[in-house]
């Protein structure tokens, strides 16, 4: 990365906060977690309090004592030399909203229902010291340590009620515990949805049982020697399900048709207009096959899948896909043909507008709304209300689908698809490349109207694509070391730019601040060592006055590095520790340290580089 030379002029920043809360008033002094400290909660926040002090046990080595109470209670109660917790339900907040009183002796958090009780947790937890997140830490590690927070006065809702995340399972298989971490991450910076891409030409993901050969067969590619990929199972998905709950995150399923569903058509050939044996993917490409929807079976088979994901899943969302088809097979099936007849029908792209009508109709029935890519709504009439995300063109998209009566959410590919890399620093990661990069400043920029109820667009979604490498090609694995390289990519593709799409998700469009959140930022990436999260370092800032280079890290606590010679850094290389002169001829490269072994691309400046 080339030196962009920056203003350093921002202010001392408050204790970091991610996303910004409405409403934050500072008091004196500052409450301490203790081994006396009580948990105090309303019944119906149970699982909240269970899950505060499993939170907090492995890092601080405090078991915290719960006490079921009514908030007039503990308001009441006398509590001497210890502290208290207190999770209560109240009326008159806004939904997902929350009010956090923190005092000497009390943290009390207020909300309207257990979702604002959990967001108002992770703000508690954001103001205690960041290893209070490092379940690796253990009891003798943390013997005499003070666990303070501030006191403070916390108001806090969310602007929109979708802040998603989809992140693609189908092309490279994640196993569970990554699910866990990921949905504890994005709960801890309180983005609400995860939409699993389930389904896809190269994988079928979830079991249903109806149609086994789905995952026997569709769900592993490549040789018997070497198969790879995995599903998972009703019950696996139930326990997850159940584990994203307690964090207020919805898992929103993916059923991807017409398109992208060669790994159904491996399974069950009859699916396809020809009919013809196919064999799952191991490259990526976009498969032209179909879903033939001249068949009764095809149809049949759409509603027993629902069927089933309507069972497992109890969002009030299906997304059904509805990208990318190409409609070559539809074209040369006399089936497909035939219903273009009777339907009255000019063209086969307008039979997925025909088969969105039919399946959403079948989700509506179940009390389900269906969601899909833009083209569900770009392919013929749909009588059912759909929600459309929007991922490619302009986003005055939005405008014409809620012309249409639909509603809207947006995941613009240019702003929040998080496959493609931050920069094209040589030595950047492999990612996706049929845009330019998407630095996180960007990101934080989106643009993005406020909400109201009257508004059509519902919220937005960042999208992780893994096309690029699926299982043994962009990443290869090791199968004896039980190596998975992929989720120590996802994480470095992901963060630290969903901290970003938290803010922008939560924050009113006018309360957002580039310099605030920056140096918030900065505070952020300890907290994301001790969640275990292998994030992108980012590169140093860079000013320059008078001759006089000023290196700035962007990670509070690390270490800059540098050379003078144009060689690479490397831990081992100059610490700075004032501003440098370079002289003719001389290439300043300078690199971020956050730990040993996590460090940044360089950051190159050569004497005649302008702001």
């Amino acid at each position: 990365m080339v030196c962009a030379l920056l203003s350093l002029n921002i202010s001392a920043a408050e204790p970091s906060l991610v996303p910004q809360p409405q409403s934050v008033a500072w008091g004196q002094g500052e409450w301490v977690l203790d081994a006396g400290t009580v948990v105090c909660h309303d019944a119906r926040l149970a699982e909240l309090a269970a899950y505060l002090r499993d939170r907090l046990e492995p890092s601080t080595g405090l078991t915290l004592t719960l006490q079921a109470a009514e908030a007039k209670a503990f308001q009441r109660m006398k509590l001497r030399k210890r502290t208290a917790i207190g999770l209560f339900l109240t009326e008159g907040l806004p939904r997902e909203g929350y009010r956090l009183s923190i005092t000497p002796q009390r943290a009390t958090i207020e909300a309207a229902d257990p979702a604002g009780a959990f967001y108002g947790v992770q703000t508690l937890l954001q103001l205690l010291p960041p290893e209070a997140m490092d379940a690796r830490l253990h009891k003798r590690m943390t013997d005499g340590r003070q666990w303070t927070a501030p006191c403070a006065t916390v108001c806090d809702a969310p602007q929109r009620p979708w802040r998603g995340l989809m992140l693609d399972v189908a092309r490279y298989f994640h196993d569970l515990s990554y699910l866990r971490h990921y949905i504890d991450c994005m709960a801890h910076y309180k983005l609400n949805r995860l939409q699993l891409h389930l389904i896809d030409d190269s994988g079928w993901r979830l079991e249903i049982k109806k149609y086994p050969r789905l995952t026997q067969q569709g769900a592993f590619a490549g040789p018997e020697e070497s198969r790879l990929g995995g599903y998972y199972t009703q019950q696996e998905m139930q326990d997850l399900i159940r584990y994203a709950q307690l964090r207020g995150v919805e898992i929103v399923p993916e059923v991807e048709f017409p398109a992208h569903i060669l790994s159904a058509v491996v399974a069950y050939p009859w699916l396809s207009c020809t009919g013809e044996q196919q064999v799952l993917q191991t490259r990526h490409s976009i498969s032209p096959e179909l879903l033939c929807v001249g068949k009764p079976a095809s149809l049949q088979f759409l509603r027993d899948v629902l069927d089933e994901v309507c069972d497992l899943f109890p969002c009030r969302y299906v997304n059904i896909g509805g990208d990318e088809a190409k409609y070559t097979r539809w074209e040369a099936c006399p089936d497909c043909q035939a219903l273009m007849r009777r339907q009255g029908l000019e063209k086969a792209s307008q039979l997925q507008g025909w088969l969105t009508g039919q399946m959403a109709g079948y989700l509506a029935a179940k009390g389900r709304t269906a969601v899909g890519w833009q083209e569900i709504v770009e392919r013929g009439k749909v009588d059912h209300q759909v929600v459309a995300t929007v991922w490619s063109g302009a986003m005055g998209d939005s405008l014409k689908i809620k012309e249409m009566g639909h509603k809207v959410l947006l995941s613009p590919n240019a702003y929040l698809y998080l496959d493609f890399p931050e920069c094209a620093t040589p030595g950047e990661v492999p990612a996706a490349t049929w845009r330019s990069p998407i630095p996180l400043e960007k990101v934080y920029a989106m643009p993005c109207e406020d909400y109201s109820p009257e508004s059509a667009c519902i919220g937005l979604q960042a999208c992780v694509w893994s096309d690029l490498f699926i299982h043994g090609v962009g990443l290869p694995e090791f199968e004896p070391l039980a190596e998975n390289r992929s989720e120590a990519y996802i994480d470095y593709l992901t963060f630290p730019r969903l901290l970003a799409v938290s803010e922008v998700a939560w924050c009113k469009k006018a309360d957002r601040s580039w310099p605030r959140f920056q140096k918030a930022l900065e505070r952020q990436f300890r907290r994301l060592d001790c969640m275990d999260v292998h994030y992108r370092v980012p590169e140093p800032r860079c000013a320059s006055e008078g001759g006089l280079y000023t290196l700035l890290s962007p990670v509070e606590g690390a270490e800059v590095r540098y050379t003078l010679d144009g060689s690479l850094p490397h831990e081992h290389s100059l610490l700075y520790t004032a501003p440098v002169s370079l002289a003719e001829g001389q290439t300043l490269r300078a690199i971020t340290v956050a730990s040993p072994g996590h460090r940044s691309l360089p950051l190159t400046v050569t004497p005649d580089a302008k702001p």
